[in-house]
């Protein structure tokens, strides 16, 4: 008998229909001879319902008080999810994360998975029972419920389904799986019937919203295969697993497998540095000690011997980053601090691009054509990223998609 973990995310659950498509497939998964472990997100915009509420109440919330606040989201699902499976003749049980076994640092908000001790999990499986799982939620060190992050009921599937040695972790969405580039932006995106996790990573961090990175993360360090496919249809999605696997089933790594795009992005510049050591290590360091997370980093060469250092960051870090340059100019005396937040990232990933030369060279050939500005540019073995102008995004996105051959084929 099979162990299969199934993830739906907030649209497959958004109401009472959907609730009871999902119960539906869990049952049938479980009438053809597996054991199921369901983990469910949210209903539809509740989370950013609820964020949305307490801005309403305060405009810099206790972290833990946010933690207890979103996690009552999935609590909904897992009950609702069970009763529909209970009223369709199913045994089922309901655990929040914490009753699951999973334990996670001190990080509110966006606390990072320590343990799964999945002992409960296995005891209701034993007794038949299909188990509900509330994604998104772990119990810290101080005894209190914490949040893993947007996203993070992905974490929570691939981190059960490592735990539990699990044969499939299925991850479902409103989309058929991992395309090409984002469908509701390129019409003729094409969908993606394998992608390597480092592939999957990178356009994860470049903006595809399909899996949560972190999630990514842990499935290539404990080898769980991910099959990202839609909860309305029975079509095969994407298998996200290793490089050697793919190439074990002897398919040609594709030379660009997709553009990714990210339009929540803000450039910061600070200008007029001194050009001595340990600089970058100053700001860097203050930034990090503040939970800033920093992307692209450029820094030009000295003149008078001062210098820039640009470097992007999330639009939702942009306020506290500003406020930590601004102490930091201060104290070097001249520096002036300048940002823009009419950016965009535009990012082209592939395995491929590891054993064929000349493709920044046509990235860069593609946009200089369409008169798209590249502001700058960061690269990794698999992966080519460019700041361009928000208004070039989608232009950028197109042409690029047009130019590497990515376009479904009629």
């Amino acid at each position: 008998m099979s162990l299969v973990v199934m993830k739906f995310g907030g649209s497959s659950v958004a109401d009472a229909d959907k609730m009871k498509h999902v119960a539906g497939k869990i049952a049938a998964k479980k009438n053809a001879g597996n054991k199921v472990v369901a983990v469910v997100s949210a209903p539809g915009d509740t989370t950013d319902d609820l964020l949305e509420m307490a801005a309403k109440i305060v405009s810099n919330p206790l972290a833990r008080e946010m933690d207890m606040l979103l996690a009552t989201g999935e609590m909904v699902s897992i009950s609702l999810l069970a009763m529909a499976l209970d009223s369709i003749g199913e045994k089922v049980v309901s655990l929040t994360g914490p009753q699951a076994g999973i334990l996670a640092d001190d990080n509110y908000t966006r606390a990072r998975i320590k343990k799964v001790n999945p002992r409960k999990i296995k005891a209701c499986l034993t007794k038949n029972n299909i188990v509900i799982v509330a994604g998104f939620q772990a119990l810290n060190p101080k005894g209190d419920i914490t949040t893993l992050g947007r996203g993070g009921s992905d974490l929570t599937a691939v981190a059960l389904a490592a735990s539990l040695e699990a044969d499939s972790c299925e991850i479902y969405s409103d989309v058929e799986g991992v395309y090409t580039t984002d469908p509701r932006v390129i019409k003729d995106a094409r969908k993606l019937d394998y992608l390597s996790y480092d592939e999957m990573l990178e356009m994860a961090g470049s903006g595809a919203q399909v899996l949560q990175s972190r999630s990514v993360e842990v499935a290539k360090k404990f080898g769980v295969e991910i099959h990202a496919r839609s909860a309305f249809s029975e079509k095969q999605g994407t298998i996200i697993t290793s490089e050697e696997e793919i190439r074990r089933k002897k398919m040609e790594a594709l030379l660009v497998s997709g553009v990714a795009f990210d339009k929540d992005q803000v450039k910061f510049t600070m200008m007029d540095l001194p050009d001595i050591p340990g600089v970058a290590a100053k700001i860097f360091s203050r930034l990090a000690k503040i939970g800033v997370n920093v992307d692209m980093i450029i820094q030009s060469a000295a003149v008078d011997k001062k210098n820039d250092i640009s470097f992007t960051v999330c639009k939702a870090e942009m306020k506290k980053t500003h406020t930590e340059l601004d102490k930091i100019a201060h104290e070097f005396k001249t520096p002036q601090v300048v940002f823009d937040e009419h950016v965009a990232k535009i990012s082209i990933v592939g395995i491929g691009m590891k054993s064929n030369p000349g493709v920044a060279g046509k990235m860069f050939e593609i946009l200089y054509k369409n008169a798209i500005n590249i502001e700058m540019i960061s690269t990794s073995e698999i992966k080519i990223s460019c700041i361009v102008d928000e208004l070039d995004m989608v232009k950028a996105v197109e042409e690029l998609h047009k130019g590497f051959g990515l376009f479904r084929k009629k």
